[in-house]
């Protein structure tokens, strides 16, 4: 079984503002972080440099072939750097840009990515609500990149806000550009009320849900995950298991687990059928994404062991 991540982020430097607030890298993989100080790397990270190298060396380890790289304001826009990986790593990454939706002209932004290689433009879209305004996914900017996006065959990565909020704005989005791929993240912000509306959404045909950050959400239950699990396999009888995709939320999932237990919870599971489990660990991110030449990683035994 050859496992895909669907959902990993990498940066060299935090150093934004969202909503007003600060994001910036500080020193021991701590950022500040809208207010507060949070631990957003493991600390052996002293620099807060998350770079493609120290994540190959994780995925090399936990025997994760390839991963795809999405974006989150909170990180601000990473599109140079990923643009770089990408064509370092072409096996390995699947790269998304981003464009900043928050402000108006971002459809030239999503043009200049498409132009430069992006196979995939991602949305944070939860922070499109603003304190004072929000911007609508079916606003007619956004829907004109989306155009843009379906005729380019250019990937729609994207979380939604909790529960439904949004997805009557994703239905309206996919009857106006059915061939438009889209790939839901965080599991449909499952835990919290509603979330099954999101999952729903994979029911149409190139509508793919991803779990990137299920431990996150998991985490007051803590490993071996056991309702996630559970909700993983809800959200296979909603919308079928060949929709499914597993993601970890690397790095800032590791600071609480390693990066193997972020997915080896599902493998040890005897909840989950051998089948399934491959299709969610690897073979339904393969297609969809279309990754190919995957590397056969050996097991590598622990000095523990």
């Amino acid at each position: 079984m050859k496992i895909i991540d669907a959902h990993a982020h990498l940066w060299l430097r935090q150093d934004t503002e969202v909503n007003g607030m600060k994001i910036q890298t500080l020193d021991n993989g701590r950022s500040l972080f809208m207010g507060e100080v949070r631990q957003m790397v493991p600390p052996f990270i002293t620099d807060g440099r998350n770079t493609a190298e120290i994540f190959l060396s994780n995925m090399d380890y936990a025997q994760v072939s390839a991963a795809v790289i999405t974006q989150e304001y909170i990180d601000g826009l990473q599109n140079d750097y990923l643009l770089e990986v990408q064509r370092k790593y072409p096996n390995r990454f699947f790269c998304c840009g981003m464009v900043d939706a928050r402000r108006p002209g971002y459809f030239k932004h999503a043009e200049e990515l498409i132009r430069q290689g992006f196979a995939s433009i991602k949305l944070p879209a939860p922070r499109l609500i603003l304190p004072d305004r929000r911007v609508y996914l079916t606003g007619d900017e956004m829907m004109q990149m989306f155009h843009l996006m379906e005729q380019h065959d250019i990937l729609f990565s994207v979380e939604l806000a909790d529960g439904a909020e949004q997805v009557p704005e994703m239905e309206e989005i996919i009857a106006e550009c059915p061939r438009l791929r889209v790939a839901i993240g965080h599991f449909g912000m499952v835990t919290r009320a509603g979330w099954q509306e999101q999952i729903k959404l994979a029911r149409h045909p190139n509508v793919m849900i991803e779990s990137g950050g299920i431990t996150w959400l998991f985490n007051d239950e803590f490993y071996p995950f056991t309702g996630a699990v559970w909700a993983i396999k809800e959200a296979a009888s909603l919308a079928g298991m060949e929709k499914l995709m597993w993601g970890s939320d690397y790095p800032r999932t590791i600071t609480a687990i390693t990066y193997r237990m972020s997915y080896d919870f599902i493998v040890k599971s005897n909840l989950l059928t051998d089948e399934e489990k491959s299709l969610f660990l690897g073979e339904n991110a393969k297609r969809f994404y279309g990754f190919t030449d995957l590397e056969e990683l050996p097991y590598i035994k622990n000095m523990s062991e």
